[in-house]
């Protein structure tokens, strides 16, 4: 999930589609009506008119193409209203009307600063709401709430654009090319024209798509050739070109991130830092997958706005898998919401809304993301499992008060199954030690109950304080207060590929040690789970219980004289004598520190290196450190050392 905080949640609404014609005769294109509250609009409304028949309506009504006023919609939101739900940067609706308010701002690096940049808040293109609304004088909740509505307000402003760039409104399809830009709402220019190439793109290849209201619509296919000389860049921030990482045989560009410093203050910049992994800077160990909870081209708007303190290496779009790259690999993203991780990582976003499923996640991005995967663990060695190929709600938070507030993406409809075996590292039994249990249900029958969305595919399974679906469901201290069967709710539940140490059995029922207690799910014949690997660890002997980390820092003694030292803070959990977890990784403490803005991260940053020892470790929904010299390996009589060790 865009590292920008959640706004919204996922709600059943009672308010059903509305459709409606609000056209008044003898109204000009644009011209606003008489103000319109929402008992007066809805009371109007033909509630038997499609999409289809609003999208035409609108525009007639504003003299924009129906084509290009689909495909705008199309590339935008996949023709989808969510409910009238906003998306994080606060676009409403088919059109993605926007309307950001944000009361905090949790910066990307993994810091919480609770402040909102003024400059993020007041972009013009995050308001989008209120000028529509403005135009047609009407209520902006209408166009959140109605479809129609919403349409008819991305009609107005296409129009408005059209004439205040052009003039007037352009007579031919082609010429609308930089109006379809500007109504990207991005200052940068690869970005403004990737979204107008696609729209055109869309126009020339034709859609047919059912939404997920049931609502069909159709853009029949049509040879346009975009004018590009229509756009005129001389407002966009200009970015410098870069060839792209990514298989050949991909569809991928390149649009730079912003990377810049703001105002004289070089602490105040976005939004990543330079860095050239592997050789200077830290190893890179792990590839995190998200999904955007946003639209791709507000991805891009928002990795390409200077005050928005979030980026990911790359952005994959829905519908056909192609990959945007934003951000070399050498350099760190800030996209994880912990620092440490992303000092070793590299983002992957994926289009998409986590409790929407499969509406976004399509077989194209699912095999475009893998192949994409497949050629970065093979650039930079990194193991195609499921203990390096992680999901973003994988990822601990570096304090207490941070752990109770990571994020949750790709969410419980992602099909993790499928995903690894793409990328060619299926999730199956191995070979090994009975006592390590890798969390496997099939994912095509797995439809366990969820509050905030229907039966469907799912990717976990429900943790239980007793052997018996009777019994509650285990607590967890950093998410007291969560529905623990919400979708989003992650305290609860164990994922496809996530691997513990067994604890005990009964009958059809298997426990595993979960964050520092006994978990059951059910297990009937062993159907959803499979044995592993790893080396497993408990507590030293005569510890009653130990400290959990969310990184590997090292100790504050390798710092030098000019950088604070981070001080490690245990989480809200111990593991107990008796408790033991898979160990997946081993390492030194080591930590990058790129403070500030720089040309040259030579110069200005540093790479600290510590002799503590840390092992990574599955341990509860997200991972974990514990320092080496607080465990020992559990000891089986019938492996060897070597053999726990694979």
């Amino acid at each position: 999930m865009l590292r920008l905080v959640r706004t919204f949640q996922w709600k059943k609404l009672s308010l059903a589609l509305a459709i409606a014609s609000l056209l008044t005769a003898g109204v000009m294109p644009g011209v606003p009506v008489p103000f319109k509250s929402a008992t007066t609009v809805y009371a109007e409304q033909d509630k038997t008119k499609s999409l289809q028949a609003a999208f035409e309506s609108a525009a007639k009504e504003f003299g924009v193409p129906v084509s290009i006023l689909m495909s705008v919609s199309y590339n935008l939101s996949r023709w989808e209203h969510h409910q009238g739900q906003p998306s994080t940067s606060g676009g409403y609706g088919v059109m993605h009307l926007t309307e950001y308010i944000q009361s905090g701002h949790e910066h990307g690096k993994g810091i919480d600063d609770g402040v909102t940049p003024s400059a993020l808040t007041d972009d013009p293109s995050l308001h989008t709401l209120s000028e529509a609304a403005q135009l047609l004088n009407v209520d902006p909740d209408i166009l959140k709430q109605d479809p129609a509505s919403n349409i008819r307000g991305g009609a107005a402003l296409l129009a408005k654009y059209a004439r205040e760039t052009r003039g007037e409104l352009p007579a031919s399809e082609s010429d609308w090319y930089g109006v379809v830009a500007e109504y990207s709402g991005s200052t940068n220019s690869e970005a403004a024209m990737a979204f107008a190439d696609d729209v055109f793109d869309t126009i020339q290849q034709g859609m047919t798509q059912q939404n997920s209201e049931g609502q069909q619509l159709s853009l029949p296919s049509k040879a346009v050739q975009p004018n590009i000389d229509t756009y005129h860049t001389k407002h966009s921030r200009p970015s410098k070109p870069g060839d792209v990482e990514c298989p050949r045989n991909l569809h991928c560009r390149f649009i730079p991130a912003a990377y810049q410093q703001n105002g004289n203050d070089p602490w105040d910049y976005s939004n990543y830092d330079l860095a050239d992994r592997p050789r200077f800077g830290p190893d890179i160990r792990y590839i995190v997958i998200h999904d955007t909870e946003e639209t791709y081209q507000d991805t891009i708007n928002i990795f390409t706005n200077p005050s928005s303190s979030v980026s990911a290496h790359y952005v994959i779009r829905s519908s056909d898998g192609l990959i945007a790259q934003m951000v070399k690999n050498k350099n760190v993203a800030w996209h994880a919401g912990n620092w440490y991780f992303n000092m070793h990582s590299i983002g992957i976003e994926h289009e998409g809304f986590a409790m929407e499923g499969a509406t976004w996640f399509t077989e194209r991005l699912y095999r475009s993301s893998a192949a994409l995967v497949r050629y970065l663990g093979d650039k930079y060695d990194i193991p195609l499992d499921r203990a390096h190929i992680i999901g973003h709600n994988e990822i601990p938070g570096l304090t207490p008060a941070r752990q109770k507030v990571m994020h949750q993406d790709p969410g419980p409809f992602w099909d993790w199954e499928h995903y690894m075996d793409l990328v060619g590292a299926p999730i199956r039994a191995k070979h090994g030690n009975k006592d390590i249990v890798v969390i496997k249900p099939d994912f095509k029958t797995n439809q366990p109950e969820i509050n905030d969305a229907p039966a469907q595919p799912s990717n976990f399974l429900y943790l239980y304080q007793a052997p018996d679906f009777n019994a509650e469901l285990i607590d967890d201290p950093a998410l007291t207060h969560q529905n623990k069967k919400d979708g989003f709710s992650v305290g609860a539940k164990a994922s496809v590929g996530q691997t513990f140490a067994l604890a005990d059995k009964s009958g059809d029922w298997t426990a595993i040690w979960f964050g520092g207690q006994k978990a059951w799910f059910y297990n009937p014949h062993g159907k959803n789970a499979v044995n592993g690997k790893g080396t497993l660890i408990t507590p030293k002997t005569g510890s009653v219980s130990i400290a959990v980390y969310g990184a590997a820092y090292p100790e504050a003694s390798a710092y030098p004289a000019d950088v604070t030292p981070n001080v490690l803070v245990p989480l809200q959990y111990t593991i107990s004598e008796g408790q033991s977890y898979v160990a997946v990784d081993k390492m030194k403490g080591d930590y990058y520190d790129a403070p500030v803005f720089t040309n040259d991260p030579y110069m200005t940053s540093k790479e600290i290196k510590g002799n503590d020892e840390f092992y990574r470790i599955f341990f509860n929904h997200r991972f974990a450190f514990v320092r080496v010299s607080d465990v020992e390996k559990v000891r089986f009589q019938s492996m060897t050392e070597d053999e726990q060790d694979e």
